[in-house]
């Protein structure tokens, strides 16, 4: 059984993240678009809020983004502060725009 214990090191997961980024980055943009497509594009209007309903497609998914990305703020803090590992202190500096956009 593989252990994620090595990318705690922050020159091996800036190196990690820096192999998978493209591939992760690719993934992430088709499955938005065809999301968005999905959503607003072929899903039928609803029989009593018509196609107002298409709103709920997009506002729903991104306030548990901001959500999950708070989350993900309180636990890397959490790290920083106990542990004092810099990786929790650079997560939650870059979780913070994330949150806010959403």
């Amino acid at each position: 059984m593989a252990t994620l214990h090595f990318l705690a090191n922050p020159a091996r997961f800036r190196r990690f993240s820096q192999k998978v980024l493209p591939a992760l980055s690719a993934a992430t943009v088709l499955a938005l678009a065809g999301a968005l497509y999905w959503a607003l594009a072929v899903a039928p209007p609803d029989y009593q809020q018509g196609e107002t309903v298409r709103i709920m497609y997009v506002h729903v998914p991104a306030a548990w983004m901001a959500l999950g990305a708070y989350t993900t703020m309180a636990l890397a803090s959490a790290v920083a502060l106990i542990w004092r590992h810099r990786l929790g202190d650079l997560i939650a500096q870059s979780a913070a725009p994330i949150g806010a956009a959403f």
